[in-house]
């Protein structure tokens, strides 16, 4: 079978490989949807920040094999599935601090989730990693759950009122995520910043308050003129871009908050002046990854109806075009959420 593999840097290869085998808590998923991510370009592109180097984390599919200690699901079920489950009972799970566990970074897919076929662990099935699909939520969908679930996360670990405003600094997938859910939560102005014209025009369809060029000289003035020369209260920095940081320092209001949620590059350096941090009493909060919670949360959202992400498809390829989807996602000329599908195994 076909999976994708970080070859080399900026390298993407389609391997053959055996399909993996079931041991007794095992399930495999034939992969019907997947979607290219972020932390995917960075492992390819870039100087990924975490020790993961497998492609895919956004898949759905049918499960095609169960254990035969697997009671909760059966060959045939339609699934969405998370590459990574904490133990729920170490120091750091029981702070609230589950995707820092250990165990959370040691669950995978086999070989990866940009595959025809991938094995999903004992622990996963076992632990609420695995979650069946209604009919009326497709592959596609389901396929941005972990997305969204990530989103969720860095807005349940920040204070904010409806009402309040929200400037997201990167206009991307995961950018517009954050958009949907302020509008979700009740923010009143909506502010998207990027150096992508395309990504800016089209957040502009989203009903937002206002979308700003990254370089606008007069970006910080536009914010103060509608936010009655505060500032806004949360800034959410959806890009690895250092200089989205220090931009976010300055539009936020005193005591507002910044969310730190774009993946940086590794040993990525930023000079802030920390006295403005000081001074303005500013929250800075990194959100990394989602736990079961966050995951559960974003699929009731997209079940619901709450979150409409089909709106942020703009490309498919397939599995054996893997290459090409992340390359055209990388350029992001003209594109929003990238999906792989995988038409060796349609049926």
């Amino acid at each position: 079978m076909k999976a994708a593999y970080v070859k080399g840097p900026s390298i993407v290869e389609i391997k053959n490989v055996e399909r993996p085998k079931v041991d007794k808590g095992d399930l495999t998923v034939i992969m019907k949807a997947c979607g290219v991510c972020g932390s995917d370009l960075e492992k390819i592109y870039g100087q990924y920040s975490q020790p993961s180097m497998r492609l895919g984390h956004e898949p759905s599919g049918v499960v095609s094999e169960v254990g035969t200690d697997v009671k909760e699901f059966k060959k045939g079920d339609r699934v969405f599935v998370h590459h990574h489950v904490p133990c729920y009972s170490c120091h750091f799970c029981t702070h609230g601090n589950e995707t820092m566990c250990q165990k959370y970074s040691e669950t995978n897919l086999s070989p990866c989730g940009l595959a025809e076929e991938f094995l999903v662990p004992e622990w996963n099935v076992s632990h609420g990693g695995v979650i069946k699909l209604p009919d009326h939520v497709s592959f596609e969908e389901a396929s941005m759950i972990e997305p969204l679930a990530c989103c969720v996360r860095a807005w349940n670990k920040v204070k904010f009122k409806k009402g309040d405003s929200v400037a997201i600094l990167g206009a991307g997938p995961t950018g517009m995520m954050h958009v949907m859910l302020s509008k979700v939560f009740g923010m009143n102005e909506i502010f998207c910043f990027d150096v992508n014209d395309f990504r800016l025009g089209f957040a502009n369809q989203f009903g937002i308050t206002s979308a700003i060029h990254s370089t606008d000289p007069e970006a910080y003035q536009k914010i103060l003129l509608q936010t009655q020369n505060r500032g806004v209260d949360l800034a959410i920095v959806a890009t690895g871009s250092t200089s989205a940081i220090s931009q976010s320092i300055d539009l936020v209001r005193k005591g507002g908050t910044v969310v730190l949620f774009g993946v940086p590059s590794k040993d990525a350096k930023i000079s802030i002046d920390i006295s403005k941090v000081y001074s303005k009493e500013i929250t800075i909060i990194p959100s990394y990854a989602a736990s079961e919670a966050d995951t559960n949360a974003a699929f009731k959202l997209i079940e619901d109806g709450k979150i409409d992400v089909k709106r942020l498809i703009t490309h498919r390829f397939d599995l054996s075009e893997s290459a090409s989807a992340l390359e055209h996602a990388h350029q992001g000329n003209d594109s929003m959420k990238i999906i792989v599908t995988n038409s060796e195994r349609l049926n």
